[in-house]
């Protein structure tokens, strides 16, 4: 791999009792692992994190998982009581989630709704990547809800070609599939900004996956992860919000440095 390795192991505490703590996970930082030779996970900090009460008894799940390059809010439990309340309250549709999600072009209509199933498109094609999901008849019904917070445009780099139009949408999705949110996007028109895998190219992602981070892959992507945030998370009569963070503030508006009021 000849481009840096994209890590950051800085996440913060947004709440916490003691059946449970929530956490405001940044981008390029895994969940969970996924082979032993991952970097440090979401999981592995919180080992540390909560070491005293593990020696007590405690056992961790992640019950809102993100992906490596999806920021945002991520509930933990701290025993199986809480993991099993929680997993039954998602299997009734209990949780309600909202994400923040900046987008290529600027979408036609400022409220619309995603009704489409998802499968994993290995299961009715070859695919190169073997979890990228795509739009099917075959696939499980998914359905999100998308509302357009701002539209924008940017220079383009160095200046190439006109302005970069983009927008920054809120998303509620009601079923939680892999990817469904970037899946329903694209299929949209609107990918999101900084998608490897259903953004411009999908040879971006198997490129990051051969050399890392390149000056080609920034041309191509703008960022060096994709711009979905998890923004908000509602469950029985608890609520937590994470603002949107430095990098897609300052995507969104280099005028301000990314200090602009944030979306609600």
């Amino acid at each position: 791999m000849n481009g840096p390795l994209l890590f950051n192991p800085r996440f913060t505490v947004v709440g916490e009792s003691a059946d449970w703590i929530v956490v405001d996970k940044p981008a390029h930082l895994l969940c969970h692992p996924t082979n032993p030779d991952n970097p440090p996970t979401l999981l592995d900090g919180l080992r540390g994190l909560l070491a005293f009460e593990l020696a007590n008894g405690a056992a961790l799940s992640i019950i809102t998982r993100l992906d490596r390059d999806t920021s945002g809010l991520v509930l933990v439990a701290k025993n199986a009581h809480t993991a099993r309340h929680f997993g039954k309250a998602m299997e009734r549709g209990e949780f309600r989630k909202t994400y923040l999600a900046i987008v290529s072009g600027w979408p036609e209509n400022d409220s619309w709704t995603v009704d489409a199933p998802i499968l994993r498109k290995g299961e009715v094609a070859e695919s190169p990547i073997w979890v990228k999901q795509l739009v099917h008849p075959a696939g499980k019904p998914c359905r999100t809800h998308f509302d357009v917070v701002e539209r924008r445009t940017r220079t383009r780099p160095e200046s190439e070609g006109p302005p970069l139009a983009f927008a920054l949408v809120r998303c509620r999705p009601e079923t939680g599939r892999m990817h469904q949110i970037r899946v329903h996007l694209a299929h949209s028109g609107h990918p999101v900004i900084g998608d490897k895998i259903y953004g411009p190219d999908e040879t971006c992602y198997l490129d990051f996956i051969e050399s890392g981070w390149t000056e080609d892959l920034e041309k191509r992507l703008l960022l060096d992860r994709h711009a979905l945030h998890a923004h908000q998370l509602e469950v029985d009569d608890h609520a937590w919000t994470s603002p949107l963070p430095t990098d897609l503030g300052q995507f969104l508006w280099p005028e301000t440095r990314g200090s602009a009021v944030q979306p609600t």
